[in-house]
């Protein structure tokens, strides 16, 4: 009745969105998105704090590898 919840993985549009890792240079910050591939947008999904943020976010999405951008 009040297991763990099941995390399913939530699909995205792999031919028109990229999962992107955006860092910026001045604070360090680092926020985990999918960039449009035809207009450039990106849109941020989860700020990542820690490695086990960044590892919940490629799980949630089923992910394996991730492309820095500053």
């Amino acid at each position: 009745m009040f297991g763990k919840k099941k995390q399913t993985v939530i699909e995205y549009d792999k031919e028109h969105l990229q999962p992107v890792l955006r860092c910026s240079i001045c604070n360090g910050e680092q926020v985990a998105g999918f960039k449009n591939l035809q207009t450039g947008k990106f849109e941020e999904i989860m700020l990542i704090r820690n490695e086990k943020d960044m590892e919940r976010f490629m799980k949630l999405y089923g992910i394996e590898t991730i492309r820095k951008e500053y």
